[in-house]
């Protein structure tokens, strides 16, 4: 994936600083909630935007303000193994399955930190299938 933007970004500081107001408002509530399921996660940028990973990616935040053709509006999270989800209520794309938000009052606190939890999971069971082929 090129680079839209035409800017890099050296840290996710520099990234929150470079937000609106409504959309940090919304990056940091997510990435709170992404944190507090995930302690153990690195926090890295990729394209532009956090990314969290265990064992491989997990998710991102992507807000609108971030050129993607994806996230036109609003702050979305999305999941790199989303197509695996039980769950079906997020949109599923061939990158991955998401969710947009332009407020804080529309994300479901309960429902995202399952899916993360469900995400958790996807990880945790592809390292142990590939430690399995490896043996």
């Amino acid at each position: 994936m090129e680079n839209p933007q035409k800017i890099e970004f050296k840290s996710v500081d520099a990234f929150l600083d470079f937000l609106p107001e409504k959309e940090l408002e919304i990056v940091l509530f997510l990435r709170k909630i992404v944190l507090e399921c995930m302690p153990d996660c690195k926090e890295k940028l990729a394209y532009n935007v956090p990314f969290y990973y265990r064992h491989s990616r997990i998710c991102y935040i992507w807000p609108a303000s971030i050129t993607w053709e994806k996230v036109t509006s609003g702050v979305g999270i999305g999941f790199c193994k989303g197509n695996s989800f039980l769950d079906e209520t997020f949109e599923t794309t061939d990158f991955s399955s998401k969710s947009l938000f332009s407020s804080i009052k529309e994300i479901d606190v309960v429902s995202l930190k399952q899916q993360i939890y469900e995400a958790i999971l996807i990880d945790e069971q592809i390292v142990k299938a590939r430690r399995r082929k490896i043996q």
